[in-house]
């Protein structure tokens, strides 16, 4: 190991504090710069439209470590500060203070941004996006009383999160989907229905296949939303999710290679010499799926930190972890792991019970299970996982045969 190495981590987020984390627990005894742009230390965000956002779960639950832990291991953590220019050829990144910092290596964790409408009405106060802890806190302190109208535009998980944290708060909930079924891009129209399903129960009033065309408001604040046929749902909160994009500019100004996101290697290495990428923006290639992959969900950021770090310390790395990501909905809870391109147009295998929402479902792809989600059965995702791993031919018949331990597919 190289010692008194200057590393510089732009994004101080989970990725980001991760990397730190790890690289202190290599071994590491250089330099660690951790630039964010937040004025929060890193933080995780799934509680931010969970418990969180419901009251539920308090700070504890929401940063990756305490504000002193930076310190006491000797990383310099500059937050509300923005990198403004990469200089790979001098090593170096400028910050917006007027100060620059040189690197040894650069890991780029920078995240994404909540996606704006361009609608008319989409700048009236009231109009929200959920993306950062100060998002978060804001909703909350709007919803926690109960007895809001709260329209959401778009049906992603973000947003179903929401929905289902407001409805539990007491609050009437409208989602307005231009799709004709939530969440059917990750799960298909089967199980998305079942998504919908759910929300319906619990009262939330949801429209499909329809167009947003305004944000309709009075004084400078939102008042409804106006669909293209002339309909109108009054409002007093209007959230809009409809996804995130990668913050790539600067590693556009490094000059990495960029599809999607920032093309790495799999050992999270971009094609500019000492320059890394991880998390949202990176789109790494997998070696067990034999593809780039770019995931926004926290379990990318949380093992996808981690490896970059041991890369950067010259370790021999191949970052392979199957994507995996969760949600809380009422009484409904499920772990997904997988690979969702592979899965589109791919068979779909159950496991125990649809009706009771208590099953495993298995995406096949060429006889071989390329994804997994277990719904409302616990302590059974390592297994699933295994299965993907091994990429053995399975008997469907054995797949959805709850006598048959999953260990043994």
């Amino acid at each position: 190991m190289v010692r008194n190495e200057s590393i510089v981590i732009v994004g101080g987020g989970l990725a980001g504090a991760t990397a730190a984390k790890t690289l202190r627990g290599e071994g590491f005894d250089g330099r660690i710069h951790i630039i964010g742009a937040e004025t929060h230390h890193p933080y995780i965000r799934p509680p931010l439209s969970k418990d969180f956002l419901a009251g539920s779960a308090g700070l504890d639950a929401v940063f990756v470590e305490h504000s002193g832990w930076y310190a006491d291991h000797d990383i310099d953590l500059q937050l509300g500060t923005t990198v403004t220019a990469v200089e790979p050829g001098g090593q170096r990144v400028q910050l917006d203070t007027g100060a620059s910092v040189a690197y040894d290596a650069l890991l780029l964790a920078t995240g994404s941004t909540a996606r704006r409408l361009t609608i008319p009405g989409a700048e009236l106060h009231g109009v929200r996006t959920l993306r950062t802890l100060d998002d978060s806190e804001a909703l909350h302190e709007a919803l926690e009383a109960g007895g809001r109208r709260l329209v959401l535009i778009g049906s992603g998980w973000i947003g179903m999160e929401v929905a289902a944290t407001a409805r539990t708060l007491g609050n009437e909930v409208t989602i307005l989907e231009r799709d004709p079924v939530p969440l059917a891009n990750a799960l298909g129209d089967e199980l998305g229905g079942m998504f919908a399903e759910l929300h319906v129960e619990h009262g939330v009033e949801l429209r499909t296949s329809v167009v947003v065309a305004e944000i309709t408001g009075e004084n400078g604040r939102a008042t409804g939303v106006r669909l293209d046929s002339g309909e109108i749902f009054a409002a007093d909160l209007v959230l809009v999710g409809v996804g995130a994009i990668p913050n790539l500019d600067l590693a556009r100004m490094a000059g990495a290679a960029i599809d999607s996101g920032v093309l790495t290697d799999a050992a999270l290495r971009t094609d500019v010499p000492n320059v890394y990428a991880a998390g949202d923006i990176a789109e790494a290639y997998h070696p067990l799926a034999d593809l780039r992959l770019r995931s926004e969900h926290w379990a990318n950021a949380l093992h996808g930190g981690a490896a970059a770090a041991r890369s950067m310390l010259g370790q021999d790395v191949s970052y392979d972890d199957i994507p995996y990501f969760y949600t809380d909905q009422y009484d409904l809870g499920m772990e997904y792991s997988g690979f969702g391109p592979m899965s589109r147009g791919a068979e779909i295998v159950y496991r125990g019970d649809r009706s009771a929402r208590e099953f495993i479902s298995f995406w096949v792809a060429d006889g071989r299970v390329v994804a997994g989600m277990n719904v409302n059965v616990w302590d059974v995702n390592d297994a699933v996982q295994g299965i993907i791993r091994r990429g053995n031919r399975v008997d469907p018949a054995h797949l959805a045969d709850e006598r048959v331990p999953l260990e043994t597919l």
